[in-house]
């Protein structure tokens, strides 16, 4: 079985693996993985219709991202014109002396301060948002994990194939597809290294309820957060940390660590931790109710419980619904661990 490392970039192959297993396996990133975007595919018309779509989505989420991939642009707001002139000069000067194309990183540095649309080509916009997306975390390399639906007609394969062929050659990204299966010559399948499988995973858990008006909008394209920030496609880590930051309480937290139980532990990444206090806050999406992820979870605690954390978790619900009480139980928690602690 091939290491994350070892899995092709520039190429497009198909993972042997259920998509929601490869997804608990990438988080949080392995050690040897590429950076690794998620795109959830639909039926696109063309291929020139599916490059449109991939672009699109992964700029979004190279714009969401910014400043994670432009150093010294930290605290850099607003759309004037100073703070403009500053990025591009930031890009440029970036661009100088890692091989980013200068006018493509000046570019997407001012969109992510003004909005706007880009007019450079499809070609060089792919090569641009590898790169980016791969520095947003870290890694030198991006992979793309492209989660193929059921139902796709031969057509809509082979308009998912070409399109994603497209991509892995002009972006040089690693393409991996998972999901359902494509009967495609073109398309290698090959094993992923996942961890041996989780025991005990229930099948009886209800189904999550959805927000008010959020059933029909499930997201395009997923990434990791970056260390110390909420996700910036969480409105429900955003709103949590907005809300945090008047109270004098809420000090000492940090967003998405890394957490290790042991030299040889398989690490855990927890979405806000007081690391004194020993307290992890853990904010559940709809996803969390799929039968493998509820079991890691519940594994995940047991080990963050045995090491002397407490895990509070809450849905995405109760905290853009109640947050004076989400926030009104931490502050409960931690002021009792102060006190026990003396």
């Amino acid at each position: 079985m091939p290491s994350w490392a070892e899995l092709p970039i520039g190429q497009v192959v198909r993972l042997d693996a259920d998509p929601d297993a490869v997804a608990l396996a990438l988080d949080p990133l392995p050690d040897d993985a590429p950076a690794v975007v998620t795109y959830f595919a639909a039926e696109e018309r063309s291929v020139a219709d599916l490059a449109a779509s991939v672009l699109r989505e992964l700029d979004k989420a190279a714009i969401a991202l910014f400043p994670a991939w432009l150093p010294g642009a930290e605290g850099i707001e607003g759309p004037s014109g100073v703070n403009v002139a500053a990025v591009q000069a930031l890009a440029r000067g970036r661009a100088s002396v890692t091989g980013h194309f200068g006018p493509f990183l000046a570019e997407l540095a001012r969109r992510a301060l003004t909005g706007g649309l880009s007019g450079l080509a499809p070609e060089v916009r792919a090569a641009g948002l590898v790169r980016v997306l791969a520095d947003s975390f870290g890694r030198a390399r991006l992979a793309v994990l492209v989660r193929v639906p059921d139902g796709l007609g031969t057509a809509a394969r082979d308009v998912l194939v070409a399109g994603c062929e497209w991509l892995a050659h002009r972006g040089r990204a690693g393409v991996w597809l998972a999901g359902a299966p494509l009967d495609d010559d073109r398309v290698r399948t090959i094993p992923a290294p996942l961890p041996a499988p989780l025991g005990g995973v229930p099948e009886d858990i209800p189904p999550a309820v959805p927000l008010p008006g959020t059933a029909d909008r499930a997201p395009a394209v997923a990434y990791p957060p970056v260390a110390g920030r909420p996700h910036p496609g969480s409105a429900s880590e955003q709103a949590l940390e907005a809300a945090l930051s008047s109270r004098t309480w809420a000090g000492g937290r940090a967003w998405n660590q890394t957490y290790r139980p042991g030299p040889l532990a398989v690490p855990i990444r927890v979405d806000l931790l007081w690391e004194r206090e020993r307290c992890v806050v853990e904010i559940d999406g709809p996803d969390h109710r799929a039968p493998a992820k509820f079991a890691a979870d519940r594994q995940r605690d047991v080990l963050l419980q045995l090491d002397g954390y407490a895990v509070l978790r809450f849905s995405d619900g109760q905290v853009l619904t109640d947050m004076d009480t989400v926030v009104r139980q931490i502050g409960q928690f931690l002021r009792n661990r102060r006190r026990a602690e003396g």
